[in-house]
């Protein structure tokens, strides 16, 4: 049996991984080939002129970025691997259970001829 809490968790921290990639991957993409193409790193605003900035500071931001996405689509992995081998739900106690399997001998002593 698999623990779909987990599977659930897993599955919405990659997908969250992935959007906030997908959507703020492209503003710390530019840093990188700046750096690597030219030596210079600008700040681009709409309104003004490109402003020079320092490129270590760029790529150090660009890399804290990655490593949180990273970190959110590992633990989703994680989550995934622990809810698929987990059997948190088969071990739920008979007294816990509810449903119409469930077996509940103190059923039987209860009756309407009072």
């Amino acid at each position: 049996m698999s623990d779909i809490r987990f599977i659930i968790i897993g599955i919405g921290l990659i997908f969250a991984g992935f959007i906030i990639l997908g959507i703020f991957g492209d503003d710390y993409q530019t840093s990188n080939i700046e750096a690597n193409e030219f030596g210079n790193c600008f700040d681009y605003s709409e309104n003004l002129e490109p402003i020079p900035v320092d490129c270590s500071e760029q790529v150090f931001g660009q890399t804290v970025f990655f490593a949180l996405v990273i970190g959110l689509i590992i633990a989703g992995v994680i989550s995934l691997i622990k809810g698929v081998r987990g059997d948190w739900d088969s071990k739920v106690k008979p007294e816990d259970m509810v449903g119409p399997s469930r077996y509940n001998p103190s059923d039987e002593n209860d009756s309407d001829d009072k």
